[in-house]
C-alpha cells in the first residue's frame, strides 16, 4: 500500500509541477505549503524506492512525509472547507490524503517492528 500511495502522490504532484511550474501551489499563501508539495516530487519517489527495498528509513521518512503532508493540505483547504464542508467528502482531495496519513501511521510501528535492523 506504501508503494501504491507514494507512486500515486509522486505522479499527482509531478502532475502539478508540469501544469503550473515552480509557481503550481501558489494558491495557497502558506510559503512553506508550497515549498513542502513541490518537494514531494523527490520524497515521495524516495518513500517508494526505500520502502521497496524494506528499509526502515523508508518506514520513518513514509510517517514524516504523511504527518506534513496531511497538515499541509488541511491547512491550504481549511478555508475552503470552512465554506462548504461537504468538500471533505470528495473521493479526490483531502479525504483520500487523510485515510491514507492514518494508514501510514497506523502501520509504521508494526512495521518497523518485524523489520530487521
Amino acid at each position: 500500500m506504501y508503494l501504491i500511495g507514494f507512486a500515486q502522490g509522486t505522479g499527482a504532484h509531478v502532475r502539478d509541477l508540469v501544469r503550473g511550474g515552480i509557481h503550481a501551489y501558489s494558491s495557497v499563501p502558506q510559503a512553506w505549503i508550497q515549498v513542502f508539495f513541490v518537494s514531494l516530487v523527490v520524497l515521495d519517489p524516495l518513500v517508494v524506492v526505500l520502502a521497496a527495498f524494506v528499509r526502515r528509513e523508508g518506514i520513518w521518512l513514509a510517517a514524516g512525509v504523511m504527518v506534513l503532508d496531511v497538515a499541509a493540505n488541511w491547512t491550504g483547504n481549511w478555508p475552503s472547507l470552512d465554506e462548504d464542508p461537504a468538500r471533505l467528502l470528495r473521493p479526490v482531495g483531502l479525504l483520500p490524503i487523510t485515510l491514507f496519513g492514518a494508514f501510514v501511521l497506523v502501520t509504521a510501528l508494526p512495521l518497523l517492528r518485524v523489520m530487521k535492523d
